[in-house]
């Protein structure tokens, strides 16, 4: 193998580290929106070895790619599944899941719903997910990212959602500027200061609620820097870190909210941040 010498790495580095911060990257990573200071905008670890040293456990013994279903080496913190973070191989954020007991009770709705099921919602191991990738699924155990890129990159280059049992062919690639999701099946929905603008995908107000697809996305400044979980299902008590919206405010994400959603419940949320400031996110 070819050998560098360290006087030709020493200033690649230094290049990464001194010039190569673009402050338009994703920069952070946070979860939750509320009104609580102590429970809201919570930052989440973007290294493995942080994860580690703040008591999160790996749900993957095997490694990085010990799952065929889920790319990447996913973590939990307390046993809560309302937030596993996905890193490469190499150590570094690679996406973030939602999971819940498929068995869990009570559960009106029967969700999912038929048209959701492994597409995006696939059952593992007696659990459900959803699963959302920050770099393209086919480098997450193939190498990973290296400090340079993360320190460049941020917290992903991109943002996919996997929409079936395979974490690679399966996984679809979500628009970056608004002008690419109003071109697409995405909707666009209402602003709320500190989310953004929400997008829904293939939303009507006289939809069928069974294709109420679980994932919405935030863009501010036009372009893509957060999204979310929307579950058609109260999971009550179950996690520290998921939302549950009333059904009077759906109107502040949604343009219309679609009728069905009135006979479903609460619902369960969560928004997922990809900067370090929400609370700058003005639309």
């Amino acid at each position: 193998m070819l050998k560098l010498p360290i006087l030709f790495i020493l200033p690649a580095l230094a290049s990464c580290f001194l010039f190569g911060r673009d402050q338009s990257n994703w920069n952070g990573l946070k979860v939750t929106w509320g009104l609580d200071p102590f429970s809201s905008f919570q930052s989440m670890p973007r290294t493995r070895a942080a994860a580690l040293s703040s008591q999160w456990v790996s749900l993957n013994p095997g490694g990085c790619s010990d799952n065929p279903k889920f790319m990447g080496e996913r973590f939990i913190k307390s046993g809560d599944y309302g937030v596993i973070l996905i890193f490469d191989v190499a150590g570094y954020i690679a996406g973030i899941q939602i999971g819940w007991p498929a068995n869990f009770n009570p559960n009106p709705n029967n969700y999912p719903f038929g048209p959701l099921t492994n597409s995006p919602v696939v059952k593992d191991n007696g659990y459900h997910y959803v699963t959302a990738y920050f770099v393209d699924p086919s480098t997450i155990c193939n190498g990973g990212r290296n400090a340079c890129q993360f320190h460049t990159e941020g917290t992903g280059t991109g943002l996919w959602i996997q929409n079936g049992t395979n974490p690679v062919a399966h996984s679809i690639t979500i628009p970056k500027t608004v002008a690419d999701a109003d071109a697409s099946k995405w909707n666009k929905g209402a602003c709320f200061v500190t989310m953004g603008f929400h997008y829904w995908y293939d939303m009507s107000k006289n939809m069928n609620c069974d294709n109420f697809y679980p994932v919405f996305l935030l863009y501010n400044g036009g372009v893509l820097n957060g999204f979310g979980w929307a579950l058609a299902m109260d999971l009550k008590n179950y996690s520290t870190r998921i939302e549950h919206p009333p059904q009077s405010s759906y109107g502040h994400f949604m343009t219309p909210p679609p009728d069905c959603l009135s006979t479903l419940g609460t619902v369960t949320t969560l928004h997922v941040y990809l900067t370090d400031s929400p609370t700058a996110n003005k639309c």
